[in-house]
C-alpha cells in the first residue's frame, strides 16, 4: 500500500457517489441540491496541506460543485466530461505527472478507464461491483458520508505524513 501511495502527488475525485451519496435533490424552481460530507473537506484541506493537489472530473454539470470546488481550493474542475480520459490525460500533461503520481476515486463505470491506468484506484462502499474487483481500495464508508476523508487519512498515514501534519497542529 505504502508504495502505491507514496509517489502520489493529484488526487482526483468522481463528484457524484463519491464527493456524494449520489442523490441529486432539485426544489419547486427545479434548482439542483447535492450534500457533502464536511469531514470529506476537512480530509481534502489536509491533503492539499501536504502538497497533495486535488482535482475533480464529473459527468455532470452542476453549479453546486462550483462552488464545493471554490470552497476547498480545488483549482482542477472538470464538469460535463463524458468521456473522463480527456480531461484526465490534459491534467497530467498540464502537471508534468505520470499515472503513477495520480489516486483517482471512482463509484461506476465510467470511472473505470482512469481507475485501471493511475497509481493508486480506490472506489466507496457502495460502488458498482465492476469498480469494487478492480480497485487497490475500498472504502468502508458509502460516497457522501466520509469515504472521501477515510481516503485522505490512509494517504496520509500511510505515507508518514500524518505526523508532519499533526506535528503543526500541535506545535
Amino acid at each position: 500500500m505504502r508504495e502505491r501511495l507514496e509517489p502520489i502527488k493529484l488526487l482526483l475525485l468522481d463528484v457524484d457517489g463519491v464527493m456524494t451519496d449520489g442523490r441529486i435533490i432539485y426544489d419547486a424552481n427545479g434548482v439542483e441540491t447535492k450534500a457533502f460530507d464536511v469531514k470529506d473537506g476537512h480530509g481534502l484541506k489536509l491533503i492539499q496541506r501536504v502538497g497533495i493537489r486535488v482535482g475533480i472530473i464529473t459527468g455532470r454539470e452542476s453549479t453546486v460543485v462550483n462552488r464545493r470546488a471554490e470552497e476547498l481550493g480545488i483549482e482542477i474542475l472538470y464538469q460535463g466530461a463524458k468521456d473522463k480520459l480527456v480531461p484526465y490525460r490534459e491534467i497530467l500533461e498540464t502537471l508534468g505527472i505520470g499515472d503513477r503520481e495520480v489516486a483517482y476515486v471512482g463509484d461506476d463505470v465510467v470511472d473505470l478507464p482512469i481507475l485501471r491506468r493511475v497509481g493508486f484506484a480506490a472506489t466507496v462502499a457502495d460502488a458498482v461491483e465492476e469498480v469494487k474487483s478492480c480497485v487497490h481500495y475500498v472504502t468502508s464508508r458509502p460516497g457522501g458520508r466520509g469515504a472521501v476523508r477515510e481516503l485522505c487519512d490512509l494517504i496520509l498515514k500511510q505515507t508518514g505524513r500524518w505526523e508532519e501534519l499533526t506535528a503543526r497542529y500541535f506545535a
